[in-house]
C-alpha cells in the first residue's frame, strides 16, 4: 500500500521536489481562510507559505469549510501537507506547502470557528466562497434576508452557518474582548469584492447591533483584491500520476499553472505581512486591474466554456487551437479592450499574449463545463458589463453578444448533440421555466434578458437585445460550431 503525504514521510520525496524549508511546529496561525479549496491552495496558500519561508512565522493558515468535510478529510490525515503541480506544456515541477495547519469542518463546530477567528493571533481572514457566498442580491446588492442561512444567522448570531455570520460573529466577539479586528480579504473572482463583503457584514452586524456595525465601519478593514490564476480541478488520474511520481499518496493535491497574480489594496486594520516581498503587487486602486482580467480573462473562459461545452469540446486548450475558436477570444478581445481604462502598469498586448499561451496550456486539462457553472452569477462582470460600455460608446458588440447568446443556449440543458447536462446555476429554475414558456428563440431571449439579476432593464430594449435573440437562434439551428465559424468569417 503506498504511504500518504505526512510530516513523517515528506523527506521519503524525491530530491527533485521541494518541501517546506521552515519548522512547521513553529508555525504562528495569523491568517484564517474561510472556503478552503483548490484555488485557495493553489493561490493564497502558497503566499503564506512563501512568508513562512522567508522567516516570518506568523502567517501559517487555519482553514475552514463552511460547507462539506471533503477537504479536510483529504488533508488531516497528511498533516495539512499538500503538493503544487505547476504544469506548462510537458515541464512539470512539484512543491510540497506547508502553511496550512489545519482544517475545520464549520457545520461540525461553529463555535470552534468563531473562537479561531476572534483568537488574538489572527491578523487576516481570506475568503473564497463564491459570488454565492456573501448572500447579496445581484440587483441591489442588499443582504438577502430572506435566504434560509441568513434568517438562521440574524435569529441566531452565535451559531453562523454563512460566512459574513461567522465574521459578524467573531468581530463582536473580539470588540467584547478589546481586541482590534482583524482585516477580511475577498479572493472571490468578482468586482468590487471588499465592497461586496463589507456591505454584507455591516448589513448583519447591524441587525444584530448598530453599535457593532459602527465599530466595524470605522476600525475594521475590507481590501479590494484582484486574483489571477488557473486552477483546474484534481481528478483520480493526477492523483496516481503525482503519486507515481514521488511515491507517496497525496488526496489534496492540486495542479495548476505557472502564472499567479495577486493585486491587494493596501488598506489594513492591524499587522499585514511584508506581501511586496513575495510577488504581492500592493496599489491603491485595485479596480483597473480587476475590470482588465474580468473582461479579458474572465470573459473569454465564459464565452469559450459555453460555446465549446455545447459544441462538445472538453477542453479549453483544444478550444483555442483551433483557427475559429482562437479567432473568436482575439476578437472578444478587441472588443472588450476598446472599453477599457487600464492601468499604466498593465500592457494589454502583452497580457492578451501571456493570456493565449495559458489557454493553450494543454498540460492544464481546464474543462469547459467547469467554468461553465455558475454562469448567472459571473456574466454580469464578465461580458454584460463590457456590452453596456461599448453599447455606451455606440459600438456593437457581436462577440459579446455571441457568448451571452452562448450561455442563454446552455440554459436549455442539452448540447448540440442532444445530449442533457446538469445545468449548475444558482438561477437554473429561472432559467429552466423562461425556456420552458418560450416559444421560440426569439421569446426565450425575450425572457432570459429580463432576469434584472443578470441583466440591466436597459438592455433588453437596446440593439444589443436583437442581437443576441439572433445569435441565440442561429445557435438552435445550426449549433455552437456552425455559428462560430459562421461568426468569425463575418468579422474578417
Amino acid at each position: 500500500m503506498t504511504l500518504r503525504l505526512t510530516n513523517a514521510t515528506v523527506e521519503r520525496l524525491p530530491d527533485d521536489i521541494e518541501r517546506p524549508g521552515y519548522d512547521r511546529s513553529a508555525v504562528q496561525p495569523g491568517v484564517v481562510h474561510l472556503g478552503i479549496g483548490a484555488f485557495h491552495r493553489a493561490h493564497q496558500a502558497v503566499v503564506f507559505d512563501d512568508l513562512l519561508a522567508r522567516g516570518d512565522r506568523r502567517w501559517g493558515i487555519r482553514a475552514a469549510s463552511l460547507r462539506s468535510p471533503a477537504t479536510r478529510d483529504a488533508m488531516a490525515p497528511q498533516d495539512g501537507l499538500y503538493g503544487l503541480v505547476v504544469r506548462n506544456g510537458p515541464e512539470e515541477r512539484v512543491r510540497v506547502i506547508g502553511s496550512v495547519r489545519d482544517v475545520l469542518v464549520a457545520p461540525e463546530n461553529p463555535a470552534a470557528l468563531v473562537e479561531t477567528l476572534a483568537a488574538p493571533e489572527t491578523h487576516i481572514v481570506t475568503l473564497t466562497v463564491t459570488e454565492k457566498g456573501y448572500k447579496l442580491d445581484p440587483a441591489t446588492g442588499a443582504l438577502i434576508e430572506a435566504d434560509a442561512e441568513v434568517a438562521s444567522d440574524l435569529a441566531g448570531p452565535d451559531t453562523p452557518k454563512t460566512a459574513p455570520g461567522f465574521l459578524v460573529a467573531a468581530l463582536a466577539r473580539r470588540r467584547e474582548r478589546g481586541l482590534a479586528p482583524f482585516t477580511a480579504i475577498s479572493c472571490d473572482n468578482l468586482p468590487e469584492n471588499g465592497r461586496r463583503l463589507e456591505a454584507a457584514v455591516l448589513a448583519m452586524a447591524g441587525r444584530r447591533d448598530p453599535a457593532l456595525r459602527d465599530w466595524i465601519a470605522e476600525k475594521g478593514a475590507f481590501p479590494q483584491t484582484m486574483v489571477d490564476r488557473i486552477v483546474p480541478a484534481t481528478d483520480e488520474e493526477d492523483i496516481k500520476r503525482l503519486a507515481a511520481r514521488t511515491g507517496l499518496l497525496d488526496r489534496a493535491m492540486v495542479k495548476t499553472e505557472p502564472f499567479t497574480q495577486w493585486v491587494i489594496e493596501d488598506r489594513f486594520a492591524g499587522e499585514r505581512p511584508n506581501f511586496d516581498a513575495v510577488g504581492v503587487q500592493m496599489t491603491a486602486d485595485v479596480a483597473p486591474w480587476e475590470t482588465a482580467k474580468l473582461r479579458l480573462l474572465n470573459g473569454a473562459h465564459s464565452g469559450i466554456a459555453y460555446l465549446g461545452a455545447l459544441a462538445g469540446v472538453e477542453f479549453v486548450d483544444r478550444f483555442v487551437a483551433t483557427r475559429a475558436g482562437s479567432a473568436f477570444v482575439e476578437t472578444l478581445w478587441d472588443e472588450a479592450e476598446a472599453a477599457l481604462v487600464p492601468p499604466a502598469e498593465l500592457d494589454i498586448a502583452a497580457y492578451r499574449r501571456a493570456l493565449m499561451a495559458r489557454f493553450a496550456n494543454r498540460a492544464l486539462g481546464h474543462r469547459t463545463r467547469q467554468i461553465a457553472m455558475d454562469g448567472s452569477q459571473k456574466l454580469p462582470q464578465r461580458l454584460v458589463a463590457s456590452l453596456m460600455a461599448r453599447q455606451e460608446m455606440g459600438l456593437a458588440s457581436p462577440m459579446t453578444s455571441l457568448a451571452i447568446a452562448a450561455w442563454m443556449r446552455w440554459q436549455a440543458g442539452r448540447g448540440d448533440d442532444g445530449t442533457r447536462h446538469a445545468v449548475d446555476d444558482p438561477l437554473a429554475d429561472r432559467t429552466a421555466a423562461a425556456w420552458a414558456a418560450a416559444a421560440d428563440p426569439d421569446d426565450a431571449a425575450r425572457r432570459l434578458l429580463a432576469l434584472d439579476a443578470i441583466f440591466p432593464p436597459v438592455l433588453a430594449q437596446s440593439p444589443a437585445a436583437g442581437e443576441i435573440a439572433r445569435w441565440l437562434g442561429d445557435l438552435v439551428r445550426s449549433g455552437a460550431a456552425a455559428t462560430l465559424t459562421a461568426a468569425v468569417r463575418d468579422q474578417r
